[in-house]
């Protein structure tokens, strides 16, 4: 079994011309053999929003075939936001992403359905990714009779009800042998296991919640081999568990839309827009109007990985350059190695083991 695999976090494609704002990283989707992101909203023309959450309308579902052309292969869906346009929302999603041909998991009409993984087919050997929710709303979690999406449920630290802003702090036993029992299922003979997991503290660089490493280390500890995290929208550090890889943040694979911008036509726009600079203390760069983040958000990732025939594992990422308004872009030999050297900084503050980022052509290799 042996792989070259490439990993995205979260996507956004909320405006047109979607094959234009992928194709700065295209590249390194292309040039591999599975390429794997992390699908943010729902891609629908139901346009009915869940209100317990930050605003995220549905993006087009003509947006969709663009992330096969750029060499997306699969998508994590499991996600705080895939259901804000209800069972409707999820259901148009899953149809436009059956048709493009991309693979999927983590979301669909019942519990059952996103906690089945999908798996890819590939001559040297099987993928089978699962894909879960750590940080709400609650109203977002699939049940038997309830569209939504897989999770493991985080407690929160005070009682208070789960949800992103929420003090999220230890994982829910229960809940952690549900995730043992999915991955145990998942991997058969020559199967290589990935979990996503959507998870972590929003717009603040380098640190991890209370609960990350542990639920990261319990997938890993149960039969994973890769794990990959998301929703922060700004990369975290990384490290390895029992010589498995693990991809605490990807960051922004690709994010352009205007719902995170104050509008003067939506106030609830305009609100959250006042509530994100008291709650991280940053003003976006007015520049990135289409992705309105941390200003170290710029330093962005795509979470690179090779299985070895022999079953080990050489981990890197691709650096990457957000430029204004929000396109990625693959980073240009200056500019990587800073972004590496940022890599390495935030993994230490974060309290993870020190990495040391080495530059291999486009990739940064851990050594």
């Amino acid at each position: 079994m042996s792989f070259d695999l490439v990993f995205a976090g979260d996507l956004v494609l909320d405006e047109p011309r979607p094959d234009y704002w992928l194709a700065g990283i295209a590249p390194a989707l292309r040039a591999v053999d599975v390429a794997i992101g992390h699908l943010e909203v729902p891609h629908t023309r139901h346009h009915s929003e869940m209100r317990s959450d930050v605003p995220a309308p549905g993006a087009d579902p003509d947006n969709i075939p663009a992330l096969a052309h750029a060499g997306f292969h699969a998508v994590s869906l499991a996600g705080n936001h895939i259901a804000d346009c209800g069972a409707i929302g999820i259901a148009d999603t899953i149809a436009a992403l059956d048709a493009a041909g991309i693979a999927r998991s983590g979301a669909g009409p019942d519990l059952t359905t996103a906690r089945t993984p999908c798996v890819i087919e590939r001559r040297s050997g099987r993928i089978a990714l699962l894909s879960y929710n750590c940080v709400g709303p609650e109203e977002s979690w699939a049940t038997d009779t309830r569209a939504g999406c897989a999770y493991v449920r985080i407690e929160t630290a005070d009682g208070s009800r789960i949800a992103p802003a929420s003090p999220l702090e230890r994982a829910d036993p229960a809940s952690l042998a549900d995730l043992a029992h999915d991955i145990a299922s998942a991997r058969t003979h020559n199967t290589l296991v990935i979990v996503a997991l959507h998870k972590g503290i929003v717009h603040t660089p380098a640190r991890l919640a209370p609960y990350e490493r542990a639920v990261a280390h319990a997938a890993i500890d149960a039969g994973a081999d890769i794990v990959i995290g998301h929703h922060s929208h700004i990369v975290r550090g990384i490290e390895f568990h029992r010589g498995k890889p693990i991809f605490h943040g990807l960051g922004n694979g690709c994010v352009v839309t205007r719902a995170l911008s104050a509008d003067g036509n939506d106030p609830a726009r305009a609100v959250w827009a006042q509530r994100r600079q008291a709650l991280f203390g940053f003003t976006p760069d007015p520049a990135y109007f289409l992705a309105p983040f941390h200003p170290e958000a710029v330093n962005a990732m795509l979470g690179r990985v090779r299985v070895n025939d022999d079953g080990s594992f050489q981990a890197g990422f691709v650096p990457v350059q957000v430029e204004a308004p929000g396109r990625p872009r693959i980073a240009e030999p200056h500019e990587a190695q800073v972004i590496a050297r940022y890599i390495e900084r935030i993994t230490g503050e974060a309290g993870l083991p020190p990495i040391n980022a080495r530059m291999d052509g486009a990739c940064a290799w851990i050594r």
